[in-house]
């Protein structure tokens, strides 16, 4: 038969290691980083550690797409389209090469064509199958150009996803969709915002969203109080 105290040294023996469990389950929760971005460096460091990916190789892809590759390509071959007929017109009749004038080109950009919006025309892109993009010019595609509910809804009814992004078009404005495929990705050109006559190409570019370039917006003015 155990005594009392034998019974109480077992118990607060199995409440320590209980509280011993807990404190170190705490303390591995802890490790875990809660920001993303702090995850991803986690991540990354553990491919390192494990030579499952070169830290160079790695560095020269966020370079690109930080600063070779993204929207801002885009941008710059749009507002050169509102500031030159001539390099406009190439655009239209063959993007691909109008837009490799900017040395912009390659993967996931190699057929392009541009669709310009007019005050009776709105184009709006997506991809119904998967969601091909055009890396290039436009860098990452967002999270809700790959959802189904866009690649689906953005053919049922366009006019009501571009209302759900804050784009009330007029009743008698025609909304083009075009369905991005392997062989064949779009640029929408959009139109460019009254009052920015006097705008040089690079404060024009300034403006151009990506989310105008896929339709889904259209590029305001800067308004009053906000540098050009």
């Amino acid at each position: 038969m155990k005594s009392k105290d034998t019974h109480y040294e077992h118990a607060e023996h199995e409440h320590a290691g209980h509280r011993e469990h807990h404190e170190h389950h705490d303390h591995a929760a802890q490790r875990v980083p809660s920001d993303p971005a702090l995850q991803v460096l986690a991540l990354e460091s553990l491919l390192v550690d494990k030579g499952l990916v070169d830290p160079q190789a790695l560095d020269a892809l966020v370079e690109s797409y930080e600063h070779k590759i993204g929207p801002h390509n885009g941008a710059k071959v749009v507002a050169r389209a509102w500031t030159d007929p001539a390099y406009k017109a190439r655009l239209l009749a063959d993007a691909t090469s109008a837009i490799a004038e900017f040395g912009f080109g390659g993967l996931q950009g190699e057929h392009m064509l541009a669709v310009e919006n007019t005050s009776a025309v709105h184009n709006l892109v997506v991809c119904t199958l998967c969601s091909c993009y055009p890396y290039p010019v436009l860098g990452l595609p967002p999270v809700w150009y790959k959802s189904a509910a866009y690649r689906s809804r953005a053919v049922i009814d366009p006019r009501g996803v571009l209302r759900e992004f804050g784009l009330q078009l007029p009743e008698e404005t025609q909304i083009r969709v075009w369905d991005s495929t392997a062989e064949l990705r779009y640029l929408v050109v959009p139109q460019r915002p009254h009052g920015t006559e006097a705008m040089t190409e690079e404060q024009l570019a300034s403006l151009v969203t990506r989310d105008a370039m896929i339709g889904v917006a259209i590029v305001r003015p800067p308004q009053p109080g906000e540098p050009p």
